[in-house]
């Protein structure tokens, strides 16, 4: 067991805590070897009855936690970066379990009272081991597709039932009974708007070693019936197909010997159409701004990996078509673009580009084709910061504000090299009072100079240990440390 965990306030709780622990260490020596087939199956059901029950408990800390909520507790600025941070798991399996805790742990009433699950009869099955994470999953999808017209009788007695069920089924076979039972519930599909409004949803995937991200999108009739429209135009064969003279062509109909060259699937064919569309969006301007800049496409890059790209011809497409290779460049929604897709796409003239040099972090070239000179400023910060520049934060350069780290009311200058990037959460927790966080840059002689550092206050860290977001520059990972590295979070 991991020796550095604190210790606990409550003696109960810690003698509780200690005694699960040396079980565990017990359990780890124990030779399993001289044991029959049978024997083994049965250690691996009870070790599986524990690993089921343990979340029951860690979701009745987080309901705890989220119904006393403090900013004065913690360094992050909401329960689900808690439990990123503190439990070192991904902000999306926080926001999981903080809404597991919200349907199987115990709630409050306004005046203290005690009140059961959302999902009772699941929560005490997950609670005596009968149940694990997939059946769990596969009962709460259950209840969430469930239309909003079904009685609270009815859905209590579904879940009882359900519950009774998962304790004897392995998740697959649960997952039969529930569309079975969702089918006798509500056998004529009846859905109205709200339930339609509940379910629409549009999740960008991350994007995979290719740089290709896979999305997953549920539309309502509205969107559907845009979408159709859209395609029915931009996705006909021959149309827009960005491998022939076609691609820019928006109007009329396309050649026959375009139609014959297009051997690009309907898929293929509707991918490049959204692209089209996003791209004549942006072009046309009519997206007014987003914090102080047109929106547009924001790209980082360096004056060495311009340099380096290399050009070379494709046998496949004629000797006269040039490709470029060169690493990955970042855009300020924290996504990674090709250096070909960048060159390419700077034709267009309606992004942002700033060049950086490696050496010392000098601003050589500004492109832009907007106007106002505070938009350069957001620019060199997409360059230097790319995100929020709070420690462990996550959010791009898109969703942050422009902070000065020296605060202007003290005197601070609206220079580029004296402004930062902050999220709104995290930018409300600086200030001058000693329950703030403080920023200054790196000095000289930093492994990063001139990158913003976050002092926090003695609350969070009685030594107020500078530190520093390496979450956008993952790199510095891997660099040696000529000195113990900044901490980055608490």
């Amino acid at each position: 067991m991991n020796s550095n965990l604190a210790s606990i306030t409550d003696p109960s709780v810690e003698a509780a805590l200690s005694t699960l622990e040396t079980g565990l260490t017990q359990a780890m020596k124990v030779r399993t070897d001289p044991l029959s087939n049978l024997d083994r199956l049965r250690v691996l059901q009870r070790i599986e009855s524990v690993v089921r029950a343990l979340p029951a408990l860690g979701l009745e800390l987080i309901a705890q936690i989220e119904r006393q909520w403090s900013n004065n507790d913690f360094a992050t600025r909401n329960v689900t970066d808690t439990l990123a941070d503190g439990l070192r798991i991904s902000p999306s399996e926080a926001r999981g379990r903080w809404r597991a805790a919200s349907e199987l742990a115990h709630r409050t009433t306004i005046d203290g009272g005690t009140l059961d699950p959302a999902l009772p009869a699941t929560a005490a099955a997950q609670r005596d081991g009968a149940i694990g994470a997939a059946h769990v999953k596969v009962l709460r999808q259950f209840f969430y597709q469930l239309p909003t017209c079904i009685d609270t009788t009815t859905r209590a007695s579904a879940e009882t039932e359900l519950a009774a069920h998962a304790r004897v089924l392995r998740p697959d076979q649960l997952k039969k009974v529930a569309e079975r039972l969702e089918a006798i519930i509500n056998p004529d599909g009846t859905f109205d708007d709200t339930d339609r409004a509940r379910r629409r949803s549009f999740t960008l995937g991350r994007q995979g070693p290719d740089l290709m991200s896979k999305c997953l999108l549920v539309a309502d009739p509205e969107l559907r019936s845009y979408l159709e429209a859209v395609f029915a135009k931009l996705a006909k064969p021959g149309m827009g197909n960005p491998e022939g003279s076609s691609a820019a062509q928006l109007e009329g109909e396309p050649d026959p010997a375009a139609v014959e060259r297009d051997d690009r699937s309907s898929g293929q064919r509707q991918h490049d159409a959204l692209k089209t569309v996003a791209r004549a969006i942006l072009s046309s301007g009519n997206l007014g701004q987003h914090r102080g800049l047109p929106v547009s496409v924001v790209v980082t890059t360096s004056l060495q990996d311009l340099e380096n790209a290399v050009g070379h011809t494709d046998p496949a497409h004629g000797p006269s078509e040039v490709f470029v290779s060169g690493p990955p460049v970042v855009t300020g929604g924290g996504s990674l673009l090709p250096m070909h897709d960048l060159i390419r796409m700077a034709a267009h003239a309606y992004h942002y580009l700033a060049v950086f040099d490696d050496s010392d972090g000098r601003p050589l070239y500004l492109g832009r084709t907007k106007r106002i000179a505070t938009a350069g400023q957001r620019i060199i910060l997409h360059a230097r910061d790319i995100g929020c520049t709070h420690p462990g934060c996550s959010k791009p350069g898109y969703l942050c504000q422009t902070h000065h780290r020296e605060e202007w009311a003290h005197g601070g200058g609206t220079d580029a090299d004296q402004l930062t990037f902050a999220c709104e959460p995290h930018h409300r927790l600086v200030g001058s009072s000693d329950m703030q966080w403080a920023t200054v840059p790196a000095p000289v002689g930093h492994p990063t100079p001139g990158r913003t550092q976050w002092i926090p206050p003695q609350a969070v860290d009685s030594k107020q240990v500078p530190r520093i977001n390496h979450y956008h520059h993952p790199s510095e990972y891997l660099a040696p440390q000529p000195h113990p590295p900044d901490r980055e979070s608490g």
